[in-house]
């Protein structure tokens, strides 16, 4: 049981469960036939939906980190500019995996409604919101905090949009943060 990249495969099947079919969808069995495993290994390493909810609130920010080298190649930016690429970067992450986008929203609406699921995934996008802060007050970007905050409401709200019933199809989610963006914070 305490084989590290099982226990990833597994919480990353988990995750691809959550985003195709829902919180509902999500079972023991069900992770089990996506990593392709036998069944009740899922139940094996996470016992309880709980713990399983748990791992994949820690794995999905895992995956959802940017590149270190778009990064350092986003500072290299005049901040007027990196704001908005940073922002679009984040959409980016987001949308080349839908399954794991709508994971994260399905994650949120969990703990919306359950508290050992807020309790899980509480830490990890505080943390996120407060490393996203740090980062752009020490890059010397404009609107400090309470820009970043902003700028993750709008590209969440684009991103949820996006992957849902999109209200203007035509348009480029991405696109679309890297103009709201601009339009607030240049």
């Amino acid at each position: 049981m305490a084989n590290p990249e099982r226990r990833a495969e597994i919480t990353d099947a988990a995750l691809e469960v959550l985003g195709a079919n829902g919180s509902r969808g999500l079972t023991h069995r069900a992770v089990d036939r996506a990593a392709g495993v036998p069944l009740g290994t899922t139940a094996n390493y996470f016992p309880s939906r709980a713990g399983l909810l748990l791992a994949m609130a820690r794995r999905i920010f895992n995956r959802l980190a940017p590149e270190p080298d778009r990064v350092a190649e986003l500072a290299s930016l005049p901040p007027e500019r990196a704001t908005v690429e940073y922002a679009a970067y984040a959409a980016e992450r987001l949308l080349a995996n839908s399954a794991l986008a709508l994971a994260l929203v399905e994650l949120r609406l969990e703990a919306a409604r359950q508290p050992d699921v807020r309790h899980a995934l509480e830490p990890f996008l505080r943390q996120g919101y407060s490393d996203d802060a740090s980062f752009h007050v020490d890059q010397g970007l404009p609107g400090g905090r309470p820009a970043v905050l902003v700028t993750h409401h709008l590209v969440m709200g684009v991103v949820l949009d996006a992957l849902t019933v999109p209200l203007d199809p035509s348009q480029s989610p991405v696109d679309e943060i890297r103009q709201s963006v601009a339009t607030l914070f240049t």
